[in-house]
């Protein structure tokens, strides 16, 4: 009986063994703001138009899902992709048919964003989701949002994909040493389109 506990026992460590592939680490954190890129309305967000000297066509409407809005006068004009200031320009040309040189100001709301810069957390989170990627947002920020990992999380086995020129890389991140052991030097910056997987520990 005690040879075959050990038989299994070494056919676990095996297979444990063969899914703890590591990759290369990234830097830690470097805490600072980028900038690198202006919010793009997304499906959900809801966007506040107002058109200056015409409250009647100023109204708040949401993004629909396929990225368009309909508001006062205007019927299906798109907004997904696009930041404030372009749909503004875009609402101030097609309004000028119906009203004398509009002024148009868009205000979103929501914040939901475009679905290729969330960030999706899959796997072993409290509360797997996707979220809207921030701009300076860390690793730490990221497990926060999501409510931390579960019990069984295998945090130091985690894997962040990213897209980089169009090709994915995988690296590994230590979830296990952020969380528990307070290691600032475990985490990492963040960035729009990455996923995060968190597997499931064997022991």
């Amino acid at each position: 009986m005690p040879r075959i506990l050990l038989i299994v026992a070494l056919m676990l460590v095996a297979l444990g063994g063969g899914c703890a592939k590591k990759y290369a680490p990234l830097p830690e954190a470097t805490y600072q703001l980028r900038y690198a890129q202006k919010y793009k309305i997304g499906p959900g967000d809801s966007v506040e138009i107002f058109v200056w000297r015409y409250p009647e066509v100023s109204t708040t409407v949401p993004v629909r899902p396929d990225g368009y809005i309909t508001a006062p006068l205007l019927e299906d004009v798109p907004a997904a992709g696009k930041t404030p200031t372009e749909l503004a320009r875009d609402l101030e040309e097609a309004l000028s048919v119906f009203l004398r040189d509009p002024l148009v100001t868009v205000i979103v709301q929501g914040f939901v964003g475009i679905y290729p810069e969330q960030i999706r957390v899959l796997g072993e989170a409290t509360q797997p989701q996707a979220l809207q990627y921030r701009d300076g947002m860390t690793l730490l920020d990221l497990l926060i949002a999501v409510g931390g990992v579960t019990e069984f999380a295998d945090g130091n086995r985690a894997v962040l994909v990213r897209f980089e020129a169009g090709e994915k890389k995988q690296y590994t991140v230590r979830l296990r040493d952020l969380i528990e052991d307070a290691d600032l030097t475990a985490n990492v910056d963040m960035q729009p389109g990455d996923i995060l997987l968190i597997p499931e520990s064997w022991f």
